[in-house]
């Protein structure tokens, strides 16, 4: 994790980047891993995540390069951040690296949620891996 308002994680998953940009925009996939929402690789799309206990979150995507790059806002209207995965082949697997960025660390729900989602990406990336582990 990043001191600046940036969080960034990163993964090496044993699987080629078709298979993991397939749980990054399948909607029945994404849902295994993360959070159920429908999640389209199109810009300008709108989609909802159901974020359990944080509640429904708005989403809209900002940049698609299939295969490489996926990037979206997230929960706008509140946190206003943005989601960015990148997908470095690597050998036969994938170097899948997550920016969150835009975190306002002057309010007391910027600061939770970096804190809080800081924690919490490393274990969402190894949902994903698990459920890629187990699609495979």
């Amino acid at each position: 994790m990043s001191e600046n308002n940036t969080i960034t994680c990163e993964k090496f998953l044993p699987h080629p980047p078709a298979a993991v940009w397939q749980a990054l925009t399948d909607p029945g996939l994404h849902a295994r891993w993360w959070a159920a929402g429908d999640v389209k690789p199109v810009v300008g799309h709108r989609f909802t995540l159901d974020m359990g206990n944080f509640g429904h979150q708005p989403c809209e995507v900002t940049e698609v390069e299939a295969e490489r790059l996926l990037a979206y806002r997230f929960a706008e209207g509140t946190l206003d951040t943005t989601i960015t995965w990148t997908l470095h082949p690597e050998g036969t697997g994938t170097r899948l690296v997550l920016t969150h960025a835009g975190f306002d660390l002057d309010s007391p729900l910027g600061r939770q949620a970096y804190e809080g989602m800081g924690r919490g990406w490393p274990h969402v990336l190894d949902n994903l891996a698990a459920t890629l582990a187990g699609s495979a």
